[in-house]
């Protein structure tokens, strides 16, 4: 057992799951090999980017107790050449550290979504002034919630260069689409993409690994629909989804304002997913 956390260290894979694990793994690397072909990341780099990863998962996820890892079972494990697993080792164990202006950005719209005094009644984000008297709401005020570190004015100047906010005819800031959607050359998107794909396979995959699901994972699917259904059953199922994680964030919120902090994460995450023949009548691709 790993002492510092509390959970004994995976069991050896067997042959048998390997076996199982062939048929889904396939399906589920598909669409990243499309992505990794469409942004020019070519075979031998994605081979490459495996074996090392093969090699410091070994090494730090499959260690046994009270012994050190050696290269020969790192080799064992991964069936990588001993010679190759005493080149790779050695590179540290993964650190899941989000960049400071992402952590920042992120905590400051969450409160912006969460916090009564810059929401109305319906719960949406309010258009806030640059500054305002006493309590009023503000964005300085907004920012100041967060962080003391960094300006209101900088913030703001980031976010309009990043197109995450606007600036409307009354001269309040106002919360874009996309600064709960990232898109177009915006880096939070790439973050997220491996954050939350990460915890869905990470979940997934202690779910079968165990007797029993340790995680909530689940889908609502049809097939046979006709396309117009389905953009319908879309639409509809973002704005439950919205509605959903809406809830979580406020709630997420007030708890932590309670909360003595420590090393535990959490994520709240929702896919909606949508495929349609290629000659489907109005067809926006998939989503």
């Amino acid at each position: 057992m790993d002492p510092s956390s509390g959970q004994s260290p995976p069991a050896a894979p067997s042959p048998l799951a390997a076996t199982q694990l062939h048929a889904p793994l396939a399906r589920l690397l598909r669409p990243l090999v499309r992505l990794c072909i469409r942004s020019g990341m070519t075979f031998p780099a994605l081979a490459q980017l495996l074996r090392e990863l093969f090699v410091n998962v070994a090494e730090h996820d499959f260690a046994l107790d009270g012994k050190p890892q050696t290269d020969s079972r790192v080799s064992l494990l991964t069936g990588i050449h001993r010679k190759e697993v005493a080149r790779l080792r050695g590179a540290g164990a993964p650190v899941n550290e989000v960049p400071a202006t992402l952590s920042r950005t992120s905590a400051i719209i969450a409160h912006w979504l969460a916090a009564p005094e810059f929401t109305d009644a319906k719960g949406e984000p309010l258009p806030l002034p640059r500054t305002a008297d006493g309590d009023a709401p503000s964005f300085e005020a907004l920012v100041a919630a967060i962080t003391k570190d960094v300006r209101p004015r900088a913030v703001l100047d980031e976010w309009l260069d990043r197109r995450l906010v606007t600036i409307d005819a009354q001269d309040n800031i106002v919360l874009a689409e996309t600064g709960l959607v990232p898109r177009g050359d915006d880096d939070r998107k790439w973050y997220y993409l491996g954050r939350n794909l990460h915890d869905h396979i990470a979940a997934a995959a202690t779910n079968v690994s165990g007797d029993a699901p340790r995680f909530m994972e689940r889908a609502v699917h049809y097939d046979g629909l006709s396309p117009k259904l389905a953009r319908r059953l879309e639409q509809r199922s973002r704005e439950l989804a919205m509605e959903a994680l809406k809830t979580a964030n406020r709630e997420a919120n007030r708890a932590l304002a309670k909360d003595k902090g420590g090393d535990a994460r959490w994520n709240f995450g929702v896919y909606i997913y949508l495929e349609e023949p290629p000659d489907a009548p109005g067809k926006g691709g998939t989503s």
